[in-house]
């Protein structure tokens, strides 16, 4: 299983209290990878003595539900994300039952805070014929300026290796998390690969993720197909949840090109 964390304001609660600071966009958007081939029941046995009102193996909906019961800023929030594919990889968000028309990678979608997404990726390189059936759970938000929201998208990269792990059977777990800007390196990220590392076993990738920074999505892929039929199931689109589609960003060099 394969997971990349990205760390929600109270995942935790110490037994003392700490003051919680406003969240900002300050910080790179890591990623955390976690293979776990153990069973659940063992995955907690390392955990520091710290109360986590959440865990790395809840079903997918669970944690976002319990952060919208916290109030705040988060409900019927639109958080923009950008998902990243291989090259020639098709991406299909479902959307009124069924899944849209496919499209080239990066797909920029608004998504809300605690629903879960299900997309379709097909046209998968040296798969052909082969599809998979992720899902994403918005967590958290970031907090940008309104004219920059979609500036600041969480990026979900669906990579080559979880892809064919998937194809293969496996679980994979993504948890992006937003870096704490205080033990950042201020180093540029632009143009780079996402980074990530993979933690160890017996530990659960929220936990990590949360001595790390503040999680923002939940990448799930792998051991679940729809229904045989002309169309998925609505359990298994999860009830289609509203997203806004954005469009593709723009090249630099397409943007100096139109400002002559």
């Amino acid at each position: 299983m394969k997971q990349l964390v990205t760390m929600v304001p109270r995942f935790r609660r110490p037994m003392s209290d700490r003051p919680y600071c406003g969240a900002t966009v300050a910080g790179k958007l890591a990623v955390l990878v976690l293979f776990c081939l153990e069973s659940s029941g063992a995955v907690f046995a390392q955990e520091p003595a710290v109360h986590y009102l959440h865990h790395g193996v809840m079903p997918p909906g669970a944690i976002g539900s319990q952060q919208l019961e916290r109030g705040g800023p988060l409900p019927g929030f639109f958080q923009p994300v950008e998902i990243k594919a291989p090259p020639g990889a098709l991406i299909s968000p479902a959307a009124r039952g069924q899944f849209q028309q496919p499209g080239a990678a990066p797909l920029r979608l608004g998504l809300l805070i605690g629903q879960v997404y299900r997309l379709r990726v097909a046209n998968i390189p040296l798969s052909p014929g082969l599809e998979v059936f992720p899902t994403v759970e918005l967590i958290d938000r970031l907090y940008a300026p309104a004219d920059q929201q979609r500036r600041f998208c969480v990026p979900i990269e669906l990579t080559q290796e979880d892809l064919e792990l998937a194809l293969a059977g496996k679980f994979v777990t993504r948890v992006i998390y937003l870096e704490d800007p205080l033990d950042t390196l201020p180093v540029p990220a632009a143009g780079q690969p996402q980074s990530w590392f993979e933690v160890a076993p017996g530990q659960d990738p929220l936990a990590v993720a949360d001595a790390l920074g503040r999680p923002m999505a939940i990448l799930r892929m792998g051991g679940r197909l729809p229904d045989q039929g002309p169309e998925p199931g609505n359990s298994f689109l999860y009830g289609c949840p509203p997203f806004v589609e954005y469009p593709p960003p723009v090249k630099p060099e397409a943007a100096s090109g139109r400002s002559r």
